[in-house]
C-alpha cells in the first residue's frame, strides 16, 4: 500500500473530480480565498491565505507543503464541465499510527448540492482503499452545522465536543473532533 504523500492523486466520482490544483484554477481559487463566508468556520492560517500572488501559492503548494508531507491540497471540480468547486485537504499526517485529517472548503455556489458529501466520501474511500491510512479524522467549529451534517452522512463519529484549539483567532476556537 502506498502512503498519502507518495503521489498526488486523481480521484474521480460520479459528479466531481478531485485533482491537482493548476494555474487554470487561479481565478476561481482567488475568488474563493477572498470570500469571508467561505472562511468564517476555518482557521485563519490556511496555506492558501498566506500569499498575495495566487500563482506563487499554487507553485509552493506542491513544492513545499506536499514535499514536506505537511499538507496535500487538491482542487474539487465538477465532472460535467470542470468548473472549480473548492479545495480538499489531507493534513496532520501521522505515519507511525497511519492517521490523517481531512478538510474541505467549497465556493458558495456549490453549497447544499451534495458536492461536500461526495468529496468527503471520495477522500475517505481513497485513503482506506489506496493508502495505508487506518484512521481518518476531521475537526469542525461547533457552530458549523453544515459540516456536522456532512461528516455524519459520511459515517464520522463525534469523539470530542467543544475542544479548545488554536485556529488563529484572538481566543481559543471551540471545535468538534471526528473520526471515521
Amino acid at each position: 500500500m502506498k502512503k498519502v504523500f507518495d503521489e498526488i492523486p486523481y480521484i474521480e466520482g460520479e459528479h466531481i473530480i478531485i485533482r491537482k490544483i493548476t494555474d487554470e484554477d487561479a481565478e476561481e481559487l482567488q475568488e474563493m480565498i477572498q470570500s469571508k463566508k467561505v472562511y468564517r468556520y476555518l482557521p485563519t492560517f490556511l496555506f492558501e491565505q498566506q500569499f498575495t500572488d495566487i500563482h506563487e501559492m499554487i507553485r509552493k503548494l506542491y513544492d513545499e507543503c506536499f514535499a514536506a508531507k505537511e499538507s496535500l491540497i487538491l482542487a474539487v471540480c465538477k465532472k460535467k464541465d470542470g468548473s472549480f468547486c473548492g479545495l480538499a485537504e489531507y493534513y496532520g499526517f501521522k505515519d507511525e499510527i497511519h492517521q490523517v485529517c481531512i478538510g474541505l472548503r467549497l465556493v458558495e455556489k456549490c453549497w447544499g448540492c451534495g458536492i461536500a458529501t461526495e468529496a468527503i466520501a471520495l477522500m475517505v474511500d481513497y485513503l482506506y482503499t489506496q493508502t495505508d491510512i487506518e484512521i481518518v479524522t476531521a475537526s469542525s467549529m461547533i457552530e458549523n452545522d453544515a459540516c456536522t451534517k456532512t461528516l455524519k452522512k459520511n459515517g464520522f463519529s463525534l469523539v470530542k465536543s467543544a475542544a479548545e484549539e488554536d485556529w488563529g483567532y484572538d481566543h481559543p476556537t471551540l471545535a468538534n473532533k471526528w473520526i471515521r
